[in-house]
Protein backbone atom coordinates (compact mmCIF):
# COMPACT_ATOMS: atom_id res chain seq x y z
CA UNK A 1 0.00 0.00 0.00
CA UNK A 2 1.50 3.67 -1.01
CA UNK A 3 1.42 6.76 1.49
CA UNK A 4 2.27 5.35 4.64
CA UNK A 5 4.92 6.17 6.97
CA UNK A 6 6.54 4.38 9.99
CA UNK A 7 5.37 5.79 13.40
CA UNK A 8 5.06 4.50 17.09
CA UNK A 9 2.06 5.15 19.62
CA UNK A 10 2.89 7.78 22.32
CA UNK A 11 1.79 7.11 25.70
CA UNK A 12 -0.24 10.22 26.92
CA UNK A 13 -1.27 11.17 30.51
CA UNK A 14 -4.03 8.85 32.14
CA UNK A 15 -5.59 12.30 33.64
CA UNK A 16 -5.67 13.79 29.98
CA UNK A 17 -7.50 10.50 27.98
CA UNK A 18 -11.02 10.46 27.48
CA UNK A 19 -13.05 7.87 28.04
CA UNK A 20 -14.82 7.13 24.28
CA UNK A 21 -17.94 8.41 24.39
CA UNK A 22 -19.20 7.80 21.03
CA UNK A 23 -21.65 6.16 18.57
CA UNK A 24 -21.08 2.52 19.25
CA UNK A 25 -21.79 2.54 22.80
CA UNK A 26 -24.99 4.85 22.18
CA UNK A 27 -26.41 2.00 19.68
CA UNK A 28 -25.99 -0.98 22.23
CA UNK A 29 -28.14 1.47 24.79
CA UNK A 30 -30.36 1.57 22.31
CA UNK A 31 -30.39 -1.86 21.08
CA UNK A 32 -30.73 -3.30 25.07
CA UNK A 33 -34.02 -0.90 25.18
CA UNK A 34 -35.75 -2.15 22.14
CA UNK A 35 -34.24 -6.18 23.25
CA UNK A 36 -33.10 -6.26 20.19
CA UNK A 37 -30.56 -8.23 18.47
CA UNK A 38 -28.02 -5.71 16.52
CA UNK A 39 -26.71 -6.34 13.10
CA UNK A 40 -22.97 -5.41 12.43
CA UNK A 41 -21.99 -5.18 8.40
CA UNK A 42 -18.62 -5.86 7.13
CA UNK A 43 -17.37 -4.80 3.56
CA UNK A 44 -14.09 -4.26 2.39
CA UNK A 45 -13.28 -1.09 1.08
CA UNK A 46 -12.08 -0.84 -2.15
CA UNK A 47 -14.33 -3.98 -3.81
CA UNK A 48 -15.00 -3.41 -6.45
CA UNK A 49 -13.90 -0.18 -5.77
CA UNK A 50 -14.00 2.72 -3.74
CA UNK A 51 -17.02 4.63 -5.29
CA UNK A 52 -18.69 1.86 -5.32
CA UNK A 53 -17.87 0.86 -1.61
CA UNK A 54 -19.89 4.10 -0.75
CA UNK A 55 -22.85 3.42 -2.73
CA UNK A 56 -22.71 -0.46 -0.51
CA UNK A 57 -22.28 1.09 2.45
CA UNK A 58 -24.98 3.46 2.40
CA UNK A 59 -27.52 0.39 1.06
CA UNK A 60 -26.53 -1.53 3.93
CA UNK A 61 -27.45 1.07 6.31
CA UNK A 62 -30.50 1.42 4.30
CA UNK A 63 -31.49 -2.15 4.42
CA UNK A 64 -31.20 -2.55 8.57
CA UNK A 65 -27.55 -2.70 9.39
CA UNK A 66 -26.98 -0.77 12.34
CA UNK A 67 -23.04 -0.56 12.00
CA UNK A 68 -20.84 -0.89 9.68
CA UNK A 69 -17.20 -2.30 9.62
CA UNK A 70 -15.59 -0.74 7.07
CA UNK A 71 -12.41 -3.26 6.07
CA UNK A 72 -8.77 -2.18 5.18
CA UNK A 73 -7.43 -4.45 2.59
CA UNK A 74 -4.14 -5.70 3.35
CA UNK A 75 -1.81 -8.10 1.26
CA UNK A 76 -1.93 -10.69 3.96
CA UNK A 77 -5.20 -10.94 6.01
CA UNK A 78 -4.29 -14.65 8.12
CA UNK A 79 -7.87 -14.60 10.11
CA UNK A 80 -10.17 -13.66 6.83
CA UNK A 81 -11.11 -16.84 4.81
CA UNK A 82 -11.26 -17.35 1.09
CA UNK A 83 -13.72 -14.55 0.26
CA UNK A 84 -12.63 -11.99 1.93
CA UNK A 85 -9.12 -12.56 0.77
CA UNK A 86 -10.12 -12.53 -2.63
CA UNK A 87 -12.09 -9.27 -1.85
CA UNK A 88 -8.36 -7.71 -0.28
CA UNK A 89 -6.76 -8.36 -3.65
CA UNK A 90 -9.15 -7.38 -5.30
CA UNK A 91 -8.84 -3.85 -3.59
CA UNK A 92 -5.39 -4.33 -3.64
CA UNK A 93 -5.04 -4.25 -7.37
CA UNK A 94 -7.34 -1.65 -7.48
CA UNK A 95 -4.94 0.80 -5.68
CA UNK A 96 -6.85 1.34 -2.22
CA UNK A 97 -4.69 2.86 0.30
CA UNK A 98 -5.56 3.39 3.76
CA UNK A 99 -6.47 7.28 2.74
CA UNK A 100 -9.03 5.71 0.38
CA UNK A 101 -10.77 4.03 3.31
CA UNK A 102 -10.70 7.28 5.47
CA UNK A 103 -12.26 9.18 2.33
CA UNK A 104 -15.01 6.20 2.12
CA UNK A 105 -15.79 6.65 5.61
CA UNK A 106 -15.86 10.36 5.40
CA UNK A 107 -18.41 10.10 2.51
CA UNK A 108 -20.72 7.62 4.42
CA UNK A 109 -20.80 9.94 7.45
CA UNK A 110 -21.73 12.34 5.09
CA UNK A 111 -25.15 10.68 5.09
CA UNK A 112 -25.67 8.72 8.13
CA UNK A 113 -25.32 8.86 12.04
CA UNK A 114 -24.49 5.13 11.85
CA UNK A 115 -20.99 3.99 13.98
CA UNK A 116 -18.36 3.08 11.60
CA UNK A 117 -15.89 0.63 12.35
CA UNK A 118 -12.49 0.32 11.21
CA UNK A 119 -11.54 -2.80 10.39
CA UNK A 120 -7.48 -4.10 10.30
CA UNK A 121 -4.65 -5.39 10.75
CA UNK A 122 -2.20 -4.17 12.64
CA UNK A 123 0.62 -3.54 9.63
CA UNK A 124 -1.23 -1.08 7.82
CA UNK A 125 -1.85 1.34 10.32
CA UNK A 126 1.27 1.45 12.02
CA UNK A 127 2.53 1.69 8.01
CA UNK A 128 0.24 4.79 8.01
CA UNK A 129 1.64 6.11 11.28
CA UNK A 130 -0.42 5.18 14.39
CA UNK A 131 -0.93 9.13 15.55
CA UNK A 132 -1.82 9.87 11.90
CA UNK A 133 -4.43 7.58 11.52
CA UNK A 134 -6.05 8.14 14.48
CA UNK A 135 -5.88 11.87 13.74
CA UNK A 136 -7.50 11.33 9.90
CA UNK A 137 -10.28 8.32 11.24
CA UNK A 138 -11.30 10.60 14.06
CA UNK A 139 -11.89 13.53 11.24
CA UNK A 140 -13.34 11.40 8.98
CA UNK A 141 -15.88 9.87 11.45
CA UNK A 142 -14.64 6.89 12.46
CA UNK A 143 -15.46 5.95 15.99
CA UNK A 144 -13.52 2.57 16.64
CA UNK A 145 -10.64 0.84 15.25
CA UNK A 146 -10.82 -2.89 15.35
CA UNK A 147 -7.53 -5.02 15.09
CA UNK A 148 -7.23 -8.49 14.36
CA UNK A 149 -3.99 -9.28 15.49
CA UNK A 150 -3.41 -7.04 18.69
CA UNK A 151 -3.25 -8.81 21.92
CA UNK A 152 -4.96 -6.95 24.93
CA UNK A 153 -1.79 -7.02 26.43
CA UNK A 154 0.13 -4.81 23.76
CA UNK A 155 -2.90 -2.53 23.28
CA UNK A 156 -2.45 0.07 26.17
CA UNK A 157 -0.34 3.17 24.45
CA UNK A 158 -2.05 1.85 21.09
CA UNK A 159 -5.59 2.57 23.39
CA UNK A 160 -4.25 5.96 25.03
CA UNK A 161 -3.58 7.36 21.58
CA UNK A 162 -6.67 6.45 20.44
CA UNK A 163 -8.60 7.42 23.70
CA UNK A 164 -6.94 11.22 23.05
CA UNK A 165 -8.67 11.36 19.81
CA UNK A 166 -12.67 10.11 21.35
CA UNK A 167 -12.12 6.87 19.30
CA UNK A 168 -12.12 3.37 20.81
CA UNK A 169 -10.30 -0.15 20.75
CA UNK A 170 -12.55 -3.20 19.68
CA UNK A 171 -10.97 -6.47 20.93
CA UNK A 172 -11.43 -9.92 19.04
CA UNK A 173 -12.25 -13.17 21.74
CA UNK A 174 -11.31 -16.34 20.64
CA UNK A 175 -13.57 -19.55 21.33
CA UNK A 176 -10.44 -20.76 23.46
CA UNK A 177 -10.08 -18.36 26.02
CA UNK A 178 -9.46 -18.79 29.50
CA UNK A 179 -11.85 -16.62 32.14
CA UNK A 180 -8.45 -14.67 32.88
CA UNK A 181 -8.38 -13.74 29.14
CA UNK A 182 -12.24 -13.14 28.83
CA UNK A 183 -11.81 -10.68 31.96
CA UNK A 184 -8.69 -9.18 30.22
CA UNK A 185 -10.52 -8.51 26.80
CA UNK A 186 -13.59 -7.28 28.67
CA UNK A 187 -11.38 -4.80 30.26
CA UNK A 188 -9.38 -3.39 27.22
CA UNK A 189 -12.28 -3.57 24.49
CA UNK A 190 -14.16 -0.11 24.45
CA UNK A 191 -17.72 -0.75 23.02
CA UNK A 192 -18.41 -4.13 22.87
CA UNK A 193 -15.95 -7.25 22.68
CA UNK A 194 -16.35 -9.41 19.47
CA UNK A 195 -16.21 -12.94 19.84
CA UNK A 196 -14.97 -15.04 16.89
CA UNK A 197 -18.36 -17.80 16.77
CA UNK A 198 -15.32 -20.65 16.03
CA UNK A 199 -11.97 -21.25 15.58
CA UNK A 200 -10.20 -20.83 12.41
CA UNK A 201 -11.21 -18.02 9.64
CA UNK A 202 -13.90 -16.03 8.37
CA UNK A 203 -16.35 -17.60 5.99
CA UNK A 204 -20.47 -18.41 5.13
CA UNK A 205 -20.78 -21.60 7.13
CA UNK A 206 -24.09 -23.85 6.21
CA UNK A 207 -24.17 -24.35 10.35
CA UNK A 208 -23.75 -22.87 13.76
CA UNK A 209 -21.17 -24.50 16.02
CA UNK A 210 -24.12 -26.83 18.38
CA UNK A 211 -22.11 -25.28 21.29
CA UNK A 212 -22.10 -21.66 20.64
CA UNK A 213 -25.25 -20.42 22.17
CA UNK A 214 -24.60 -21.91 26.00
CA UNK A 215 -20.71 -20.22 25.57
CA UNK A 216 -22.26 -17.20 24.63
CA UNK A 217 -24.62 -17.14 27.02
CA UNK A 218 -21.61 -18.22 29.66
CA UNK A 219 -19.38 -15.72 28.49
CA UNK A 220 -22.37 -12.82 28.82
CA UNK A 221 -22.65 -13.62 32.03
CA UNK A 222 -19.41 -12.72 32.63
CA UNK A 223 -18.32 -9.38 31.28
CA UNK A 224 -19.33 -6.14 31.14
CA UNK A 225 -19.51 -4.90 28.06
CA UNK A 226 -21.91 -5.84 25.35
CA UNK A 227 -20.86 -8.98 23.20
CA UNK A 228 -21.15 -9.30 19.33
CA UNK A 229 -20.27 -12.34 17.36
CA UNK A 230 -19.04 -12.72 13.97
CA UNK A 231 -17.46 -15.52 12.16
CA UNK A 232 -20.22 -17.73 9.99
CA UNK A 233 -23.03 -16.08 10.59
CA UNK A 234 -24.46 -15.62 7.33
CA UNK A 235 -28.06 -16.38 7.12
CA UNK A 236 -31.85 -15.66 9.11
CA UNK A 237 -31.90 -18.89 10.85
CA UNK A 238 -28.30 -18.49 12.40
CA UNK A 239 -29.68 -14.60 13.44
CA UNK A 240 -32.56 -16.04 15.15
CA UNK A 241 -31.08 -18.92 16.56
CA UNK A 242 -28.25 -16.18 18.24
CA UNK A 243 -31.16 -13.87 19.32
CA UNK A 244 -31.04 -13.05 22.58
CA UNK A 245 -27.58 -14.57 23.55
CA UNK A 246 -25.65 -11.94 22.40
CA UNK A 247 -26.17 -8.13 21.94
CA UNK A 248 -25.33 -7.80 17.83
CA UNK A 249 -24.12 -10.58 15.44
CA UNK A 250 -21.66 -8.87 12.62
CA UNK A 251 -22.17 -10.67 9.15
CA UNK A 252 -19.17 -10.06 6.75
CA UNK A 253 -18.52 -13.23 4.25
CA UNK A 254 -21.96 -13.49 2.63
CA UNK A 255 -22.08 -9.59 2.12
CA UNK A 256 -18.61 -9.72 0.46
CA UNK A 257 -19.68 -12.83 -1.84
CA UNK A 258 -22.90 -11.00 -2.84
CA UNK A 259 -20.19 -7.85 -3.63
CA UNK A 260 -18.21 -10.37 -5.55
CA UNK A 261 -20.75 -12.23 -7.72
CA UNK A 262 -21.14 -9.75 -9.87
CA UNK A 263 -20.17 -6.17 -11.00
CA UNK A 264 -19.94 -3.17 -10.00
CA UNK A 265 -24.03 -2.68 -10.99
CA UNK A 266 -26.45 -4.12 -8.63
CA UNK A 267 -23.40 -4.39 -6.15
CA UNK A 268 -25.41 -2.41 -3.38
CA UNK A 269 -28.41 -4.12 -4.29
CA UNK A 270 -27.11 -7.53 -3.79
CA UNK A 271 -24.88 -6.29 -0.38
CA UNK A 272 -28.31 -5.01 1.02
CA UNK A 273 -30.31 -8.17 0.11
CA UNK A 274 -28.27 -10.12 2.21
CA UNK A 275 -28.73 -8.15 5.33
CA UNK A 276 -32.53 -7.69 4.49
CA UNK A 277 -32.24 -11.34 4.46
CA UNK A 278 -31.14 -12.14 7.59
CA UNK A 279 -33.02 -9.93 10.08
Amino acid sequence: MRDERPDRPQAHPSSLIPHPSNRVKSLFKRLKSKNRTGLIAYITCGDPDAETTIGIARALIDAGADALELGVPFSDPIADGPVIQAAAQRALQRGTTTRDVLAIARAVREKSDAPLIAFSYLNPIMRYGIERFADEASAAGFDSLLLTDLPPESSKDFRSTLHARNLGLVSLLAPTSSEQRIAAIDRASDGFVYYVSTTGVTGVRSELDPALVARLDEIRASIRKPLAVGFGVSKHEHYEALRGHCDAVVVGSAIVRAIGEGGREGAAQRAANVVRGIL
